[in-house]
């Protein structure tokens, strides 16, 4: 396995020194046709898919799969190099947010006549999930692997304490005029250093000790996905004029901008951390620090959350919002096939493997994610309930249709530069919520 560092260093000095692509890539490609280099970034998850490259290789011994996992910006900004220098791997774990991109600048293979020539079936991933890796050319360019949502995660001690039922928290209902039962959970549960709880008189917001809502910082902080998504849209918020390939973004919208406001006003009022406090600390550390009482995150920090030796956690379904519905944004990863590679063939037969009910029941199995067939990801909450873990708050979502798909555009990079700071501004109080409207005007002028 070829380390990040290696890579990367070698990656650099060819730009570096002016040497060619071709160079480059002669210099970091694997160069055997018959192993298939494969990416992914969760840790947690490689595991499973080892298991299911042993039991590919065991059933094709002519190949090798070889697994290299990155961590998120490192996964990126690799892949990124990966392409400049042509020497990307084989076969990597796609997200909605960036294959956009990488169609329009012509990175990934059409799949299309393999899973025609293979009769591969399509309707076996949940419904719409194949769906979203077909391009606005009409053309296909990965299989489904796995769908996530958000929930929240809770300290069931910090409840307690409180006098909350754990019960109401499948109750919950939320507004962005005054936050709803919602707001009222999240400041009860918030304390001060002098042990005065949020919605008591001489609560002191500037010497908070445990805040009710934790405030996690992402790369994905953008699009907001396990941060305000599931508020913005449970206002009945669409985040573009279509979805996918939508090409106006709504960030002048009111219900964008009252949610942003209410978000915001938790930092204001004491009940979440600032921006600079929340920078890089993951939010899973602070509920077990007892930092945080509670904390929305995605279903793939599930094993994490409920890994921490003395921390009993709980998790809740996002809240009932004005639309009458909870919401909850839905992502669903790919495998990809590199033009570049060097044997096609070779890669679509492992991807064709990665998405077939015997890998992904393997998958299940494992218990990290949900896997995107629906037998496989069933197996998945029968092995959650095994451990003890009820995730009816993720899964409701599927099966009761309050999902939102993960906005699908081109200029995906462009739109997140540009909302990042803008929302960073906001929520550190730099600037008003009405500042979205320019920046809307901003980033449509990127589809123009």
């Amino acid at each position: 396995m070829r380390t990040t560092t290696r890579r990367t260093l070698t990656v650099l000095t060819c730009l570096t020194l002016g040497a060619t692509l071709t160079a480059c890539g002669d210099t970091m490609g694997g160069g055997d046709p018959n192993t298939v280099d494969y990416w992914l970034w969760d840790a947690n998850q490689q595991p499973a898919y080892q298991e299911c490259a042993d039991r590919f290789e065991e059933q094709n011994p002519d190949l090798t799969i070889r697994i290299e996992q990155r961590g998120w910006d490192d996964y990126w900004n690799s892949l990124a190099l990966g392409f400049v220098a042509e020497s990307a791997p084989d076969v990597f774990t796609n997200h909605l947010n960036k294959y956009p991109e990488y169609v329009t600048r012509d990175l990934l293979l059409p799949l299309d006549e393999y899973v025609e020539r293979d009769e591969m079936p399509l309707d076996i991933y949940e419904e719409g999930l194949a769906d979203l890796w077909v391009g606005e050319n009409g053309r296909r360019y990965g299989l489904p692997k796995d769908w996530d949502a958000v929930g929240i995660f809770y300290n069931r001690a910090m409840l307690a304490e409180a006098g909350v039922d754990e019960a109401e928290l499948s109750e919950l209902t939320w507004n962005p005029e005054d936050g709803g039962s919602y707001e009222e959970l999240i400041a009860r549960l918030t304390v001060d250093v002098n042990g005065v709880r949020g919605d008591e008189p001489g609560f002191d917001k500037d010497r908070v000790a445990t805040y009710g809502l934790w405030l996690e910082m992402t790369d994905g902080f953008a699009h907001g996905q396990t941060q305000y998504s599931m508020y913005a849209y449970a206002n009945g918020w669409q985040a573009t004029d279509t979805n996918p390939w939508g090409t106006e973004f709504n960030f002048d919208d009111p219900r964008f901008q009252d949610t942003i406001a209410w978000w915001q006003g938790l930092i204001e009022k004491g009940y979440m951390p600032s921006l600079a406090a929340s920078r890089g600390v993951q939010s899973s550390d602070q509920l077990a620090a007892g930092r945080a009482a509670m904390a929305t995150n995605g279903s793939w920090m599930t094993g994490t959350f409920f890994s921490y030796d003395g921390l009993d956690v709980g998790l809740a379904p996002t809240p009932v919002g004005p639309t009458g519905e909870r919401a909850t944004m839905f992502n669903g990863l790919a495998d990809s096939v590199y033009k570049g590679t060097d044997n096609p063939e070779a890669a679509w037969r492992w991807v064709k493997y990665l998405a077939s009910p015997e890998c992904q029941r393997i998958v299940g199995e494992h218990h990290v994610v949900f896997p995107a067939i629906t037998e496989a990801w069933e197996v998945a909450r029968e092995e959650f309930a095994a451990d003890g873990i009820d995730v009816t708050p993720f899964t409701r979502h599927v099966e009761e249709g309050t999902t939102e798909l993960f906005p699908i555009t081109d200029h995906a990079s462009e739109v997140a530069a540009i909302m990042q700071p803008a929302l960073e501004s906001v929520m550190s109080g730099q600037a008003s919520v009405d500042s979205f409207t320019r920046v809307n005007e901003q980033v449509n002028r990127l589809f123009e």
